[in-house]
């Protein structure tokens, strides 16, 4: 069986500092880290080490459903690079790339076998989509 990995990206208009900050820091990624309104992320911790755990709570904002979102981390370099494996096994590579005042942030993972790939695409990138929105406007 061959793997099917997804790759999301966003332009963000920010320093690599800073968008190395929102995307790692607790305190910002619980305001981005969601793929709907419906949704939201109440919660997260990021022992930003390797070896050391992500985790950040999903939930719908109605309460009707919710799930932790863990992940170990296998490489670190600050602020160019994340790896991780999450905790069904997958593994995602995030890099960040800066040019001038614009940092591109592009994430590659292993898609899941539940859900077809281009909803996967689609949830992924939405959240993206709302970090590149939330470091631009904050």
């Amino acid at each position: 069986m061959t793997e099917s990995k997804i790759t999301i990206e966003a332009s963000v208009t920010a320093s690599i500092e800073k968008v190395w900050a929102y995307w790692t820091r607790p305190e910002h990624i619980t305001k981005w880290n969601f793929a709907s309104p419906e949704w939201c992320c109440p919660s997260a911790e990021n022992d930003l080490r390797i070896g050391g755990t992500y985790t950040a709570r999903m939930e719908a904002r109605d309460g009707s459903m919710g799930f932790d979102f863990q992940a170990i981390y296998d490489e670190v370099v600050e602020p160019k690079k994340l790896v991780y494996t999450m905790s069904d096994g997958r593994q995602l590579v995030t890099t960040f790339q800066s040019s001038g005042d614009i940092t591109t942030v592009t994430t590659i993972f292993e898609a899941e076998t539940q859900n077809p790939i281009e909803m996967q695409k689609k949830g992924w990138q939405a959240i993206i989509d709302n970090f590149k929105n939330y470091t631009e406007n904050n």
